[in-house]
């Protein structure tokens, strides 16, 4: 029997049963009633590659003993597994929680992630080692050396898109990568300013969207939801700002230009601006030209991310086009392969 991490069972499974094990960790469960009265589950499982919920009918054996597992216990499922519009669904599946050595290893995430999110943290500290200006540098170093552990364990979203242990590290790498390219297309961006933005942009989903030390289940704390990542970042970042103009190295900065204060408002407003609208909670709007680019980037990385997982995990209604997913606007359709021949 195939052992598969989430995205593999839901890249892989389709209308036909298929046999499987995964280790998984139970990050909420939901009481709900079927329309004749009968209760049933919602169980959300999750790893470090993503999340499903299972529904765990009455009349399922493990029905009672699921009903009393707490949130964060840690399981392994076989069974057969099938996908269909309402998401993936299990026949005939088995459920038993893992010993001690086989929680060790789960938390450990699978290989292929490991390494693709290492990659990520490199890219994230090489970049801000090499900005020039010596105020960003400072502020991304203190950042990553006093949140390093915390960031690499924070999600970039709930649900939509990098929504699993390390997912805001692989966002914003990824941004990081694609800011650099757009710099060389419009030289007068301030590539400094714009990178920073990218680190900071989503800092506050340290508090919002984070991962206890040993779990793939998000955390829920009160400052997330009452404050929101927005102004969390904005927070964190006049601490940081503050704290480095206590320290001898900001004795340097009093002379250069543009101004200290004037670069700290700049990058707040790239942090406070970044959702592009009110409607999606900016505080503010997008009025230089880094806030426009970090606010399409940021979008552009999330759609990506997006349309990937509708083409892992979405049903296939016609060859080419996939069922609608939320936030979407449309069904996705599968992407035109590169051109691979040689030119007449």
């Amino acid at each position: 029997m195939d052992s598969l991490t989430i995205a593999e069972l839901k890249q892989g499974t389709n209308e036909t049963p298929r046999e499987a094990l995964f280790p998984a960790q139970i990050q909420d469960r939901l009481e709900k009633t079927t329309r004749k009265g009968d209760p049933y589950l919602e169980l959300t499982l999750t790893d470090a590659t993503g999340h499903f919920t299972l529904k765990v009918w009455s009349n399922h054996p493990h029905f009672s003993e699921v009903n009393q597992l707490p949130d964060g216990t840690f399981v392994r499922l076989e069974g057969l597994w099938i996908q269909n519009q309402y998401g993936i669904d299990g026949e005939r599946w088995q459920m038993r929680k893992l010993d001690e050595g086989e929680i060790e290893d789960f938390l450990r995430g699978d290989p292929g992630t490991c390494r693709k999110q290492q990659a990520a943290w490199d890219h994230i500290v090489a970049t801000c080692s090499s900005l020039a200006d010596p105020r960003l540098q400072a502020l991304t170093s203190r950042f990553l050396d006093e949140f390093g552990e915390r960031f690499r364990r924070a999600a970039a979203a709930r649900r939509n898109h990098h929504a699993r242990r390390g997912g805001l590290v692989e966002h914003v790498a990824q941004m990081m990568r694609t800011a650099s390219a757009i710099c060389t297309a419009y030289p007068d961006l301030n590539e400094d300013l714009l990178l920073a933005g990218v680190l900071f942009h989503d800092c506050g989903k340290l508090w919002e969207n984070n991962y206890p030390e040993s779990g793939f289940a998000q955390s829920v704390s009160l400052p997330g939801e009452m404050m929101g990542h927005i102004p969390l970042g904005i927070e964190l970042v006049n601490k940081l700002w503050r704290d480095l103009l206590d320290s001898s190295t900001a004795q340097t900065w009093k002379s250069l230009e543009p101004s200290s204060d004037l670069v700290r408002l700049h990058l707040l407003h790239l942090i406070a601006s970044h959702h592009g609208t009110r409607e999606f909670g900016s505080p503010t709007l997008p009025s230089t030209p880094e806030a426009f680019a970090l606010h399409h980037i940021d979008n552009l990385d999330a759609k990506y991310e997006m349309l990937n997982m509708a083409y892992e995990g979405a049903n296939e209604l016609a060859p080419g086009i996939f069922s609608k997913q939320f936030p979407l606007p449309a069904s996705p359709v599968a992407p035109l392969p590169p051109f691979e021949g040689s030119p007449s």
